[in-house]
């Protein structure tokens, strides 16, 4: 039996949050055509996830949004910390970690930062920037779809008129969520400790309660009172606030239980103030849990996000974790449909990324226990405390698409180092055009192509001329800079500086202490080409996506069998 097919498309994404969304912008940058679906008629108006780590700022950067998106978080931009209180008019309080980056020491690794925005804030700017360069569909749901080796055929269902098309599509990107339809589809099972813990998100309106945080801007504040346990969150820092109350469905609880007048007493109790005038204007329960996806594709199918992993929210590791999964994948998708690397290339998606969710998730429960966060009853179990910056920005692929990595490697490393090696995220350097011109992050060359990183010197004519003639002959388009201070030098490299005051980067306790896991105080700037491992005659490979794929020193030749190795060509 013949099907009707009413359209064709290179990429389907079913799934349009935050996910979803970012793996459109990625695709849409690297010039893929592509058609996203989401079932619900507009972005969430919930503010959720509101967490944007280093990695994912670095992203946006350069696709371009990073601007846009800090614009939209501005009203949150001075809120640091997680407080912890008996209630917040009471005495007993503690910070948890007073700031994510005392002192500014991380802008010695990174061009972007750390940026509180809200899901309902963030979901436009990215809707907004996915609508340039793709076909997005709100209020379309993926109703089925047919894997076959050829592609998959997919339905569609207009919500709004009932109308049901048939679109097929060479790959299909799954980013519909923790209860993933297409997941189950396929028939994937998840492995993990399941369900941790469940909260009820409340959104409220409450004009006094900022007169009762006062100066004390926090990301949240967990209040220990046992009539009032949870979570406050601000979502202007003035009336609208978001709390989460500690649910127990084990024990028969239902939503319908948490009623206006049982979230405002309970939302009273935790401020401390008995007649504080609530308007309770919203709920949604949620769940905390630690599943992760036996396996990340099918075929042409491909899971991200919370389709294929789900962590405790302390942290925000879950959705920087999908965030991240959509750009490892929308570089390979590219590759493979431009033609220059081959379809093997995809196999690597998931051996890459399904690793660091499995540790990302278990540091997420961890840091969840640390913080005793409400509801979560946990009895810590004096394990290390989280390395943030190692999570967030030191992951690194022991085995995928890479040509002399360590395959006994660490994903997530105790301590965080920037050293360039095969498999890690490429160093942050900044660089003086050579020409002229504003300075730009060694970051801000990876995105639409392979770069080859070259140290000026005797033997730059031998790699560019290699990486040329490679090119020419295999079709990647190998892209070469030459950094150093002589006169056939791409770019200069400015000088690196110390940590203002010597400190180490954060990431460390969250008492807010010296951190645990940096680089020793003090410890000496590195300069190029040592920051990447090289010696004067070496030359990095660096993937569209910013991590090294292969290093070489003083051999050209061995560039041609790195990319092919690399790149999956035969």
């Amino acid at each position: 039996m013949n099907t009707q097919i009413d359209g064709r498309v290179p990429v389907l994404i079913a799934g349009g949050s935050l996910v979803g969304l970012s793996a459109s912008l990625f695709l849409g940058r690297l010039g893929v055509p592509h058609l996203l679906v989401e079932r619900h008629s507009e972005t969430s108006r919930h503010p959720r996830g509101r967490g944007n780590n280093l990695r994912t700022m670095e992203l946006f950067r350069v696709a371009g949004v990073e601007p846009d998106i800090r614009a939209a978080a501005s009203v949150l931009a001075d809120n640091h910390g997680i407080l912890q209180a008996d209630t917040l008019a009471g005495v007993e309080q503690e910070w948890l970690f007073r700031e994510i980056d005392p002192g500014g020491a991380l802008a010695r690794f990174s061009p972007s930062s750390w940026c509180l925005c809200s899901q309902n804030d963030l979901e436009p700017v990215l809707l907004r920037h996915a609508k340039q360069r793709g076909d997005v569909r709100f209020g379309t749901e993926l109703t089925g779809f047919t894997p076959d080796p050829g592609g998959v055929t997919c339905t569609l269902l207009d919500r709004a008129t009932g109308q049901t098309t048939t679109v097929r599509a060479d790959y299909l990107v799954a980013a519909d969520g923790p209860r993933s339809p297409v997941r189950t589809g396929l028939a994937v099972g998840q492995s993990g400790r399941g369900d941790l813990f469940h909260n009820i998100s409340v959104t409220f309106r409450a004009k006094r309660l900022a007169d009762v945080v006062g100066d004390r801007l926090f990301i949240a504040c967990y209040l220990t009172n046992p009539d009032g346990a949870g979570a406050l969150l601000p979502v202007d820092n003035r009336e609208q606030w978001v709390f989460h109350a500690p649910w127990h469905p084990e024990r028969g609880e239902t939503v319908e239980d948490f009623t206006d007048a049982r979230c405002i007493a309970h939302i009273r109790a935790a401020a401390g103030v008995p007649d504080l005038e609530v308007e309770i204007t919203g709920r949604a329960p949620w769940h905390a849990a630690e599943r992760v996806a036996d396996q990340y594709s099918s075929g042409r199918v491909f899971l991200v996000g919370d389709s294929a992993h789900e962590m405790p929210p302390t942290g925000a590791f879950g959705s920087n974790t999908g965030i991240q999964d959509a750009h490892n994948l929308a570089w390979k998708l590219a590759a493979v449909l431009d033609g220059w690397a081959g379809p093997a290339l995809l196999d690597s998606y998931g051996e890459e990324r399904r690793p660091v969710a499995v540790h990302t998730a278990a540091r997420a429960a961890e840091r969840s226990v640390e913080h005793k966060h409400p509801g979560f009853d946990a009895t810590p179990g004096g394990g290390r405390q989280t390395n943030v910056l190692a999570v967030a920005l030191g992951y690194r692929y022991p085995v995928g698409a890479l040509a002399g990595g360590d395959p006994q490697g660490a994903v997530i490393p105790e301590r965080f180092t920037a050293d360039g090696e095969v498999g890690s995220r490429a160093p942050h350097l900044w660089l003086r055009p050579a020409g002229g011109g504003e300075r730009i992050s060694t970051l801000d060359l990876f995105e639409r192509e392979p770069v080859l990183l070259i140290a000026a010197g005797e033997a730059a004519a031998a790699w560019r001329a290699a990486a040329e003639q490679l090119a020419a002959r295999t079709g990647v388009p190998l892209r070469c800079h030459v950094l150093g201070d002589g006169p056939d030098a791409d770019f200069h490299p400015e000088a690196p500086v110390a940590a203002p005051g010597g400190r180490p980067p954060a990431g460390g306790p969250p008492t807010g202490g010296a951190p645990a896991g940096g680089p020793p105080a003090g410890a000496p700037p590195v300069a190029w080409p040592a920051a990447y491992g090289l010696g004067a005659d070496g030359a990095s490979l660096v993937r569209p996506d910013g991590f090294v794929a292969w290093r070489g020193d003083g051999d050209p030749q061995a560039l041609e069998a790195a990319v092919r190795q690399v790149f999956a060509l035969e």
